[in-house]
């Protein structure tokens, strides 16, 4: 039944205060409003008791630096654990074996490997679809775009490489020379979010752009020299389950489950098949929709009607709604769905389980790095010295060089509002290796001395480059503060 303005007035004096009630606010408001407004409605919206509560939690948890402060407190438990009168129960924890499977058809690893096979391939899931997503309408999408951060990556990879090399060529641990190579985008972004306000906002998508394009080169070095000797059957198996994911995608089928489903036969496929299972991740992720089902003009559209709907019909005075203004929320919902791309949808959903769980237990699993009181003359070994100098003056050398041929050439210019300065420190930030360093190490070596190495120089790298760095930028801000 058609309600006109004047009832409509008269229910909303009779059930809502209109000085107090925040809703009564959003009811009134123009059809268009900017979105600062409607994030202010949506805060000042009355709380539950449950809602005040993990209200600061939230707050923590969306902090831009967030991820990196768990990340970093994950090592310090590891380190002290693995140094404390426990260090064997450290130790112990990862080597417990988990058994996965049916029959006669077993997986049976220790811990540590569930971790960096496993839930790993979740971290590689993710930056696959950030790479995507990068690549379709990010910082990667153009040449143009794409050309400086993408040329900074090249030299920040093969600089450290190269400088690793120096150190052990020649050597068993010459394999090593990948550790060097990768950016820990979770550490770098924290640091640079708690540098200063005053760094432009160009400086932060630029080291953004060279994580990812550092990441996809961290992908393709694990997939061609980090592989051991190939089942080719569980590979061609693995291949023909990626295949359906492709021929879903390209049918229109935008089920979440689908996709996990047939993801997880990917990863097992790769996992027998001695082909690193992470990489089944990016994969995967490659096979994710990325369009949505109708486009911003129609959402839009049918979104106003629908609220028009909504707000015509006058519920009975109880706590429930009425059945018509059901059926309009189910449609809102189910119109949301479809102007939503499930890359995106997957992408957000995964983000806090990636880093708030999975990095912090990998690191937790893989810092536990023993500290004696010989720690500064055991470090000073080729594989350790690579690795640092590799991560520290590799990175800074590399990025800094490439991106001022690029510009002294007139191929690319530097991000808006920046200067050679915040770019030496974006340089030094880029050094801080860990998590991707981390896990290339536990490729490269299987001698645990060697390994244990070169956490050390991953550690020690860390710290260094990451004070150096935010030293550096908190020197620009300081200096911008005095301009204005």
């Amino acid at each position: 039944m058609e309600i006109g303005r004047c009832d409509r007035e008269k229910f909303r004096k009779n059930h809502f205060d209109r000085k107090t009630d925040p809703l009564v606010s959003f009811l009134e408001r123009k059809p268009y409003f900017a979105g600062k407004e409607k994030d202010t409605m949506i805060k000042n919206l009355p709380k539950t008791p449950i809602e005040k509560i993990i209200a600061p939690v939230n707050r923590f948890v969306h902090l831009e630096y967030t991820s990196g402060i768990v990340l970093l407190i994950s090592v310090i438990i590891a380190i002290v654990w693995a140094n404390s009168s426990i260090g064997d129960s450290y130790h112990h924890l990862w080597e417990m074996h988990f058994k996965v499977g049916l029959g006669e058809h077993i997986l049976d690893k220790p811990l540590h490997i569930w971790i960096n096979d496993g839930l790993m391939a979740l971290f590689f899931f993710v930056i696959g679809l950030e790479l995507k997503r990068e690549f379709m309408e990010g910082e990667l999408s153009t040449f143009s775009k794409a050309l400086l951060p993408m040329t900074a990556a090249l030299g920040g990879m093969l600089v450290p490489a190269g400088i690793y090399l120096l150190f052990n060529s020649g050597s068993e641990a010459q394999h090593g020379w990948g550790i060097p190579m990768a950016t820990d985008i979770a550490f770098a972004l924290a640091l640079l979010s708690m540098a200063g306000k005053h760094i432009p906002g160009a400086v932060k998508v630029f080291l953004s752009a060279l994580a990812v394009a550092d990441d996809l080169g961290a992908v393709l070095v694990i997939a061609f020299f980090y592989t051991g000797s190939v089942n080719f059957t569980a590979l061609g198996i693995a291949g023909l389950f990626l295949l359906v994911l492709v021929i879903g995608n390209a049918m229109g089928i935008r089920s979440t489950a689908f996709y996990l489903i047939v993801g997880i036969a990917v990863w097992i496929g790769f996992l027998l098949s001695g082909v690193h299972a992470t990489l089944a991740g990016v994969l995967v992720a490659f096979t994710i929709p990325a369009r949505t089902r109708i486009d911003e003009q129609v959402y839009s559209g049918a979104l106003r009607r629908l609220s028009e709907d909504f707000d015509r019909e006058i519920p009975s005075n109880s706590s429930l709604t009425t059945p018509e203004q059901h059926r309009t929320i189910r449609e809102v919902k189910d119109l949301s769905t479809a102007a939503e791309t499930p890359l995106q949808k997957i992408e957000h959903a995964l983000h806090p389980y990636v880093a708030f769980l999975i990095m912090p237990l990998f690191a937790l699993a893989n810092s536990g790095i023993i500290i004696g009181a010989d720690f500064f003359s055991v470090i000073l070994n080729p594989v350790s010295m690579g690795v640092s100098v590799g991560l520290v003056a590799g990175k800074f050398t590399g990025i800094m060089l490439f991106c001022f041929v690029m510009v002294k050439l007139g191929f690319a210019r530097l991000p808006v509002g920046s200067t050679w300065k915040q770019m030496m420190g974006i340089s030094l930030l880029a050094g801080i290796g860990f998590t991707m360093s981390l896990f290339i190490s536990g490729l490269a070596f299987s001698d645990p001395q060697t390994v244990q190495q070169a956490k050390y120089g991953i550690l020690i790298a860390s710290v260094i480059a990451g004070l150096l760095g935010s030293l550096v930028l908190k020197s620009t801000t300081h200096n911008n503060l005095n301009k204005d």
